[in-house]
């Protein structure tokens, strides 16, 4: 099923269909690295220039110049998982409005989440996502732990939000959380999936589009198999035909 899902979102990020989606979303997660850049490089510059070891140790000076640069990329290498998340929230109802419209026409189109509640969505996973990333950060040193723990925090964290996201479109909050949970080993392996192309530079960048397309996918996998759908209480068919 996974396997699948990964091939199928792979051909619809650069499908017709997505590919204006795309541009604007790698355009919106280059932009916002920008300013992350920008706003460092200028505390950076503050703190040098305050700071400065030029009169006593020149070669200090260039050498904490070389190290601020390398610890800003190192930085926003770690900061993608979050952009992506708040990127992923502003993009998610329209990628999901194209691939259920593209592959499951047959079924009732799913409900847009209003456009403040996908931003703070978002947002709410990208300040999470900052957080945990920051602890695998200070990790960076430690042998045997770096990768690991940027790889396995950003496969949960990943699996949670996209997943959410797109069955939020059809499922109360409750209902979603309940099916996540038991499908939680499929739903944390595409997580994995996630992870590892946002540690692949360039392709990260389509982290987002991917990821919504692929969660979309999931989703009704995992709901339309009678022997994989979530198991309906009667309240449960109450609050989904409501809406």
């Amino acid at each position: 099923m996974l396997i699948q899902t990964v091939i199928a979102a792979a051909r619809d990020v650069f499908s017709p269909a997505l590919r204006r989606i795309l541009w604007k979303s790698i355009g919106l997660t280059m932009a916002l690295l920008a300013l992350v850049w920008v706003g460092l490089t200028r505390l950076i510059d503050v703190f040098l220039n305050n700071h400065s070891l030029s009169e006593s140790y020149p070669f200090l000076d260039t050498l904490a110049i070389f190290l601020a640069g390398f610890g800003l990329f190192v930085g926003l290498f770690y900061l993608l998982p979050a952009v992506s998340a708040i990127v992923a929230g502003y993009f998610l109802d329209d990628v999901a409005e194209v691939v259920e419209r593209e592959h499951y026409s047959a079924d009732a189109p799913g409900r847009p989440l209003p456009f403040g509640k996908a931003i703070f969505y978002g947002l709410r996973f990208g300040a999470l996502s900052l957080a945990v990333n920051l602890v695998a950060l200070l990790l960076l040193f430690v042998p045997g732990i770096n990768i690991g723990a940027f790889f396995a925090a950003n496969a949960y964290l990943l699996s949670r939000e996209y997943f959410e996201l797109a069955a939020g479109r059809f499922w109360a909050p409750e209902d979603v959380q309940r099916l996540r949970l038991e499908h939680r080993g499929t739903v944390l392996a595409a997580g994995a999936v996630l992870a590892g192309l946002v540690l692949v530079p360039v392709l990260n960048l389509i982290t987002p589009i991917f990821g919504a397309a692929m969660m979309v996918h999931l989703h009704k996998k995992l709901t339309r198999d009678p022997s994989k759908r979530i198991s309906q209480r009667p309240q449960d068919r109450a609050s989904i035909e409501a809406r």
